[in-house]
């Protein structure tokens, strides 16, 4: 696999063409996280040695209701390694730059959806979020970015990471574009949702990097806080965050072991640095472990649905500040992944629905605020953002 110049963004493929419908995403490009079956090409998920021989024969389902929605595919885009990374940076290919900040990751493993469309190669890109591969590229490149209630949106015909945590997720170039392909995706949600009583837990702010980044945030609070109110503070599970973290960390590492292991175990397949190493961390992990991280995941749910109920919405940092240089030492991006995820695995621990919102910067790079709404109220989070980002660009 190589890629395309300047982004790194879309691979080298063979061009795929599909015959054109009429539809509500008509006139929009599609690019195609390379984790999703496109039916012609191979689903090569980012590692040299997965797939490059073999053709998809149907194209992922979702994948298809985009195109018979009216979307234009273009092209794959570039993958971590076997998603399972947050910065973008696979070992094997040239990373995918960050159009908004180019001395800067572009975050993963959505890294090539992510550059496609802050670049404009592309109106839409398709990614997935199993830990944040949605929310902190988003984040890092200046874009809006959901992750979808977990198991709303059908992930058939899609590489597994880690299937109770893997979610289906996009990018687009606007609100509005956002919104369609919303529309499409999710239709109504199944009750309604006012989203009107924002809550906020203090302790996630102390994972901010530092001043600038505190500051950055409060200027993108009180613009959420012009159309929602000042937000009030939330009950704290009886899990600490660094339980919560290491109960995602087991869950992702032992369930990405059972998916991949096998595959992993039967030849060197050269995964790369922090791939490699989380891998063999899942292969460590015993059922007992599992099951015991399971019901503490279960406990945390429960909590955090009594909290929010059906009109409660969570303002939180989406990460912990600007992306991480592209200079970064490797154990400076593993300092980050971590602080990262402290932030990020509320979502996916819950399973419930998270969006995050370009508005805001820090160090000239683009920074985002999230908003975690119920079980469910994937639209109206979409809905609430766009009221938000409407009324944000009027005042400017």
């Amino acid at each position: 696999m190589s890629t395309i110049s300047p982004l790194n963004a879309l691979l080298d493929l063979p061009f795929q063409a599909f015959s054109p419908v009429d539809g509500p995403l008509s006139g929009h490009t599609l690019a195609v996280k390379d984790i999703f079956d496109v039916a012609g090409l191979p689903t090569q998920c980012g590692n040299p040695g997965k797939n490059h021989e073999s053709a998809a024969s149907i194209t992922a389902s979702t994948v298809q209701k985009l195109l018979d929605s009216g979307a234009r595919f273009i092209g794959k885009t570039q993958t971590d390694e076997l998603a399972f990374s947050l910065m973008g940076q696979n070992s094997h290919y040239p990373f995918p730059i960050n159009p908004k900040a180019p001395d800067r990751v572009t975050g993963g493993s959505s890294s090539g959806s992510a550059s496609a469309v802050a670049g404009g190669l592309a109106d839409i890109a398709t990614g997935s979020d199993t830990g944040g591969s949605i929310r902190a590229p988003a984040s890092f490149c200046g874009l809006i970015g959901l992750r979808t209630t977990h198991g709303r949106i059908s992930l058939e015909g899609t590489m597994p990471l880690a299937p109770s945590l893997d979610t289906f997720g996009w990018f687009a170039k606007d609100i509005s574009l956002y919104q369609k392909v919303g529309a499409v995706l999710l239709g109504p949600d199944e009750q309604e949702f006012k989203l009107n009583r924002p809550l906020f837990i203090p302790l996630l702010e102390h994972y901010l990097l530092d001043e600038a980044e505190d500051a950055a945030f409060r200027k993108m609070y009180a613009q959420v806080a012009a159309q929602l109110g000042h937000a009030k503070s939330a009950r704290q599970s009886t899990a600490s965050m660094d339980d919560l973290y290491l109960c995602f960390r087991q869950i992702q590492g032992f369930e990405a072991w059972g998916v991949h292991g096998e595959w992993i175990s039967a030849a060197d397949r050269q995964l790369g640095p922090g791939v490699k190493d989380r891998f063999e961390y899942g292969a460590l992990i015993d059922l007992d472990t599992y099951k015991a991280q399971g019901k503490r995941r279960d406990l945390f749910r429960n909590e955090l649905a009594d909290v929010l109920r059906d009109d409660g919405v969570l303002v939180l940092p989406t990460v912990p500040g600007a992306a991480p240089l592209v200079s970064s030492t490797f154990e400076e991006l593993q300092t980050y992944r971590e602080r990262a995820l402290k932030l990020l695995c509320l979502s996916g621990l819950s399973g419930f629905p998270q969006i995050t919102l370009p508005l805001g910067e820090v160090h000239g790079a683009p920074f985002g605020i999230s908003l975690l709404g119920p079980m469910g109220s994937d639209s109206a989070l979409i809905r609430l953002s766009a009221t938000i980002l409407s009324a944000t660009e009027k005042r400017n």
